[in-house]
């Protein structure tokens, strides 16, 4: 039996949900700075985008990052890092299982996605993120040791942050994908 729109719909819009109460369940790395955080938040968007497809996982990404900012963000920054973080870590991930759908190609995602999310983001907090939010919460100091923060900071985050995203959506795309995917046929 195909899935209907709205079907597709209610999937994706059940993911947002659940992808957005992961991000409020976030915890910190020993040894590295307080503000950089992880949750598991990439993980239902994960399941959209293998289940569903890009442009799906794209709206669960889009859609948790919305509700996000709209009922529990401060200011913008950490919304537009985490948008621009999922989007660098599942993009290849993505691209890499679409060629043949297999472990492989799926294990080929993760650390080509995983390397992606630690150079996007480093250069990103480099040249943009971080000054950006050094201004906003007035953190000269921030702003001043900038390189410091990225390469003791943003770039072993992102590594650690990518391994453990890419080692739970591996136990899904396991346990859990096979079983969904039976469900909606």
């Amino acid at each position: 039996m195909r899935q209907s729109k709205l079907q597709k719909l209610i999937l994706i819009s059940i993911l947002a949900a659940l992808s957005f109460i992961l991000m409020l369940l976030q915890f910190p790395i020993p040894f590295i700075p307080p503000f950089l955080t992880v949750d598991l938040s990439d993980i239902p968007a994960f399941i959209g985008f293998i289940l569903l497809g890009g442009i799906a996982g794209s709206l669960i990404i889009i859609l948790k990052i919305v509700l996000y900012g709209l009922l529990m963000a401060s200011e913008p920054i950490g919304p537009l890092a985490n948008l621009l973080a999922a989007f660098s870590l599942l993009l290849p991930i993505y691209f890499m299982y679409i060629r043949s759908k297999t472990k492989k190609s799926l294990i080929a995602g993760f650390v080509i996605g995983t390397l992606t999310l630690t150079i996007m983001m480093a250069v990103l907090n480099y040249f943009v993120l971080l000054p950006m939010y050094g201004l906003i919460i007035d953190h000269t100091d921030l702003i001043a040791n900038i390189r410091a923060v990225v390469t003791a900071g943003i770039i072993p985050f992102n590594i650690i942050k990518g391994i453990i995203v890419c080692l739970v959506a591996y136990l899904i795309y396991t346990k859990l994908i096979p079983k969904l995917e039976n469900l909606m046929r």
